[in-house]
């Protein structure tokens, strides 16, 4: 029951929109009627700019990383790891923008920072170094996914290996029009590095 109690509120947690909220306060602008549609920190920096983008990337990265403390807080003894599963469920699918959201970057990279922060630093420098290579956020994203599960795999924690595969799966599944956009040469890239 405990567990299910902590999901519950991890999915509550991933499914605040935070996109849509800086959107519509700040510029008085629904995310969601610009650029690729997305409510994500990406589609973010193209249409509301650095300050939006980067106030919306550490909203949801700390959706992860709080769903899988929140347990320590109160002394539970759960499987933290697939708590964080829940908060990027509901990042991706959310309660509160008709299951419509993200694309499980962001809050993924949260779940790790809660759980490894030595891993969560390397796979930022990971993102950014695929970034000023590629100029493609979402290959970037995929690629450090990759990465992840390969050094994860160095910590020897199978639960940690796991769930971190179960993250870069649903990473590829939420890109798949970006891999088709890539593949065609119509996938935009940042012009700020």
């Amino acid at each position: 029951m405990v567990f299910f109690i902590f999901a519950f509120i991890a999915y509550l947690l991933g499914s605040i929109p935070s996109g849509v909220i800086i959107g519509k306060l700040g510029y008085n602008i629904d995310i969601r009627e610009y650029g690729s549609g997305n409510l994500g920190a990406t589609n973010t920096f193209r249409i509301l700019g650095v300050k939006a983008g980067i106030t919306v990337t550490l909203v949801d990265i700390l959706k992860g990383t709080t769903a899988t403390v929140l347990p320590l807080l109160f002394d539970v003894e759960v499987f933290r790891l697939a708590i964080g599963l829940f908060a990027v469920l509901g990042h991706t699918y959310p309660l509160f923008t008709k299951f419509k959201g993200g694309k499980a970057v962001a809050t993924s990279g949260g779940i790790i920072l809660g759980i490894n922060p030595v891993l969560f630093a390397m796979i930022i420098l990971s993102f950014f170094a695929t970034l000023y290579l590629s100029k493609y956020v979402s290959l970037s994203s995929m690629i450090t996914g990759i990465v992840a599960i390969i050094v994860s795999a160095l910590f020897r924690e199978t639960g940690l290996v796991i769930v971190t595969a179960i993250l870069t799966i649903l990473v590829f599944y939420r890109h798949r029009e970006n891999i088709k956009r890539i593949k065609n040469r119509t996938e935009p890239k940042i012009t700020w590095m």
